[in-house]
């Protein structure tokens, strides 16, 4: 089909008006049933009416059932979804291409380089932006994936996230280690508790942090995804920086190690409600007012403010900073 078929512009204008009587006649109908029918009761050319519902058919917005005796039409959403998906695909597949070519490349620059010769400075750092383009980036990342997943989960990630935690039941069944790090909010959250038990109950291991500061998942500790928004559509950045990457390795294990475990799955933060409330004072004695506290940790203000009032409760302080004084010291002197 070519681009522009349905583009009312110049000698195109009277097919597209004809094609849109057509589909506005068959969704007003339920179905087509004749061609000729239609014709007549448009008031069009016969060689019209067949036009419109050959392009019709080729843009997916008609479908042919009860052996091709009736013509239906179909959501226009489902109908552009089903011709841009080839086109995706293709983009994706020619990205993990490129991808392989570079991971190629670099195999044998190192050999260049080492013996002697000046490096050409090339970017370690690819992006993509939309929703649909960062899920099908993630997919083809696990697709080449073969040893470990490890994945920091921010809360405002949700919709990049969407389409890779399933992808991690497929990773896990084939027998790539999975490592998963969300904040404590998630606790809270019914439907990410559920997605989160399916992959646990597969051999994940989920643990909880009070704050999560980027999400992002390393693919085989050598190459890392990283995952934020940009003017309201999310984002991903593919790196394959050492340096980078074993940061990023760093700041997973130093946050895995203070993470508590997800074993328990009923609603609510009683199983990190001191590691919650610790963070909440450190961050309420640097002054930090309730919408960024909340913002921060993921959750509603309404649900911050509870915990700093039962914080301040517990510790009976007067004063948020007084609380986060207090609870600093408290801290050190659990520590010591």
């Amino acid at each position: 089909m070519q681009s522009g078929t349905l583009l009312p512009n110049g000698s195109a204008s009277v097919l597209h008006e004809h094609i849109a009587n057509v589909y506005r006649y068959a969704a007003r109908k339920g179905a087509i049933d004749a061609v000729e029918t239609v014709a007549e009761d448009l008031e069009l050319e016969v060689s019209a009416v067949t036009e419109a519902v050959e392009r019709l058919l080729e843009t997916r917005l008609l479908r042919a059932e009860d052996a091709g005796r009736l013509l239906v039409p179909v959501d226009p959403e489902v109908a552009a979804a089903l011709l841009v998906s080839p086109m995706e695909r293709e983009i994706y597949q020619r990205r993990e291409l490129i991808a392989r070519i570079h991971e190629w490349a670099e195999v044998f620059r190192r050999d260049y380089t080492r013996n002697g010769r000046p490096a050409t400075e090339l970017s370690s750092v690819e992006r993509v932006g939309g929703a649909v383009e960062v899920g099908g980036y993630l997919k083809l990342a696990g697709d080449a994936c073969r040893e470990d997943v490890l994945v920091l989960r921010a809360t405002n990630d949700a919709e990049g996230f969407d389409d890779f935690l399933p992808v991690c039941s497929s990773l896990l069944a084939r027998g790539v280690a999975v490592r998963i790090i969300c904040q404590h909010r998630t606790r809270a959250d019914l439907v990410a508790r559920m997605t989160l038990k399916g992959l646990i109950d597969s051999g994940a291991q989920v643990r909880t942090v009070s704050h999560v500061p980027r999400a992002a998942v390393v693919f085989d500790r050598s190459v890392a995804v990283l995952l934020g928004s940009a003017d309201g559509k999310t984002t991903a950045s593919r790196v394959r920086d050492d340096d980078v990457v074993q940061f990023l390795l760093d700041v997973f294990n130093h946050l895995w190690d203070a993470a508590t475990p997800l074993e328990c799955f009923e609603s609510g933060y009683a199983d990190v409600a001191d590691d919650l409330h610790q963070t909440i004072a450190g961050l309420m004695a640097k002054g930090f007012t309730d919408e960024v506290l909340a913002r921060k940790l993921g959750m509603s203000v309404r649900t911050c403010r509870r915990h700093i009032a039962e914080l301040m409760r517990n510790l009976d302080a007067v004063s948020r900073f007084q609380a986060g004084v207090q609870a600093a010291r408290r801290s050190l002197v659990q520590g010591g």
